[in-house]
């Protein structure tokens, strides 16, 4: 059977990086395909070279046996390739019913005079996709949700022979990701070939007939999604190695009221859920991990708490409501974050980033600071003088927290520390960390898609996966209870 797309040995470069690098896939009609990876394995290059968005460097891809590698987009879609982006740019003028059927009109110009059937098709499609109480509105008016049912509507109205879906469940409901589910179960039903892009194994398990990992542009795993979730290389991809955990001296007050109290927390980035009805404490003391994919909502989580961004619900900072004060007043409260992006001033110095974390401290205060934190990162205070950009990507990560520390902060936040980083950087990272944990009174809160480094660092563990919060508990149990179901 010669399969709907074939993908053979696809490489794709940007300037010295490598994307993608001899990717090989193919799919049948009547088939799924998901194609799995960590944010930069490379999955999103993969789909955009073979809608022709990216020109591949190297490889075929053939769409019923025809090679369409290179070709410009519009005579991809016409050989019979449907995209269905993950965010939707709607024509904001025009209905929803007016979207589907101009999807309906034939390319070619000399065609515009179609027949009356393509109302009557249209409604037909908007009903499949659950449009049908919204076909009179404008796309600005709807939520989330009806748009990606919009961007579903359009690819149906295309009946392409292949279906590249990107990301099909993120900042959906549970209700809606079934709803979702279903309709793009409809395309195998219909004898499609459906190439299915996400995050996890776990996200589109129930829908592929096989998965194919990405890593780092190359291909680590193929198989069913049983069979992926069980592979080795999968598994140290996404939880980085052997999970490990270490007990801790018990603290004075681990059972007081909470230091940080979560309650119900929602954030939408314009239509989008990044959180929803999330809830989660930290103890004065506690060392709070909370672990999940890119894309999950730990960073949202983190920004809300920080006063970054609006948000529905409650914190409380001890007993008392955050909302309403600014991200300096919260920080300045003690809520110190190191964000995922470090944020240095790169033309200043190691000791300049280090001591404007400090300005808030007296003079001696500051001093007795900044001798403790060279102690806990010696490679520092060797550094001292030089300036922050020129330093290697952990030296960063280091100096990054080390600011934050200079402002005492009652909680520390640090978001994905270990990201991009050398093993030995993340050995040296860790030391760090335990340092703290065992010998000092902080309290941190760690967002971490490693758990081989959250766990060993963590009184208790928060997974949040699609934008919720799905599983509490101490390490020892998450250790067991890891692998598929955190995958």
């Amino acid at each position: 059977m010669t399969a709907l797309l074939e993908v053979i040995g696809l490489t794709k470069r940007f300037g010295g990086l490598v994307a993608v690098k001899d990717i090989d896939l193919s799919i049948n009609a009547g088939e799924i395909l998901g194609l799995i990876g960590p944010n930069g394995s490379g999955k999103s290059t993969v789909m955009k070279c073979i809608m022709g968005i990216e020109r591949p460097n190297a490889g075929t891809v053939k769409i019923g046996g025809l090679d369409v590698a290179g070709w410009p987009t519009h005579r991809i879609a016409r050989q019979g390739v449907g995209i269905v982006f993950q965010h939707a740019r709607p024509l904001h003028r025009q209905t929803i019913l007016e979207h589907i059927k101009l999807a309906l009109l034939p390319d070619n110009l000399l065609m515009l005079a179609t027949d009356h059937g393509v109302t009557r098709r249209a409604e037909e499609i908007a009903a499949r996709v659950g449009l049908s109480p919204v076909v009179d509105r404008l796309p600005r008016t709807l939520p989330f949700a009806d748009l990606r049912r919009l961007e579903l509507a359009k690819a149906i109205a295309r009946n392409p022979k292949v279906v590249l879906v990107d990301e099909p469940f993120a900042g959906l409901t549970s209700a809606e990701v079934a709803d979702f589910s279903t309709l793009i179960d409809s395309f195998r039903a219909e004898g499609h070939a459906v190439l299915l892009v996400d995050h996890n194994v776990k996200g589109v398990a129930a829908l592929v007939d096989r998965v194919l990992a990405m890593y780092l542009g190359e291909r680590v795993a193929e198989g069913t999604a049983e069979e992926v979730m069980r592979n080795e290389t999968v598994r140290r991809v996404y939880l980085g190695g052997k999970i490990e955990t270490a007990a801790r001296p018990e603290r004075e007050g681990k059972n007081r009221t909470p230091l940080l109290d979560v309650r119900n927390l929602g954030v939408l980035y314009g239509k989008a859920i990044a959180l929803d009805d999330v809830s989660m404490h930290v103890g004065e003391g506690e060392f709070v991990s909370v672990v999940g994919l890119n894309g999950a909502g730990k960073t949202t989580l983190f920004n809300a708490i920080s006063g970054l961004v609006p948000h529905s619900g409650m914190i409380n900072w001890r007993g008392e409501a955050l909302a309403g004060r600014t991200a300096g007043a919260i920080a300045r409260g003690g809520i110190v974050q190191c964000p995922e992006t470090r944020e240095l001033f790169g033309d200043m110095s190691v000791r300049e980033n280090l001591d404007l974390g400090g300005q808030q401290l007296v003079k001696q205060e500051a001093a007795t600071q900044l001798e403790w934190l060279f102690s806990l990162f010696p490679i520092l205070m060797a550094r001292q003088g030089q300036v922050a950009r020129t330093l290697s990507g952990g030296e960063q990560q280091m100096l990054a927290i080390a600011r934050a520390l200079m402002m005492k902060p009652k909680l520390l936040v640090l978001d994905e520390p270990t990201l991009g980083l050398a093993p030995v950087i993340l050995e040296q990272l860790s030391k760090a960390m335990e340092t703290l944990r065992q010998t000092t009174d902080i309290t941190v809160l760690l967002g971490e898609q490693n758990v081989t480094f959250a766990l060993p660092h963590a009184d208790r563990v928060y997974v949040i996966e699609h934008s919720r919060v799905v599983w509490e508990g101490d390490p020892a149990r998450f250790a067991e209870e890891a692998g598929a179901g955190y995958l």
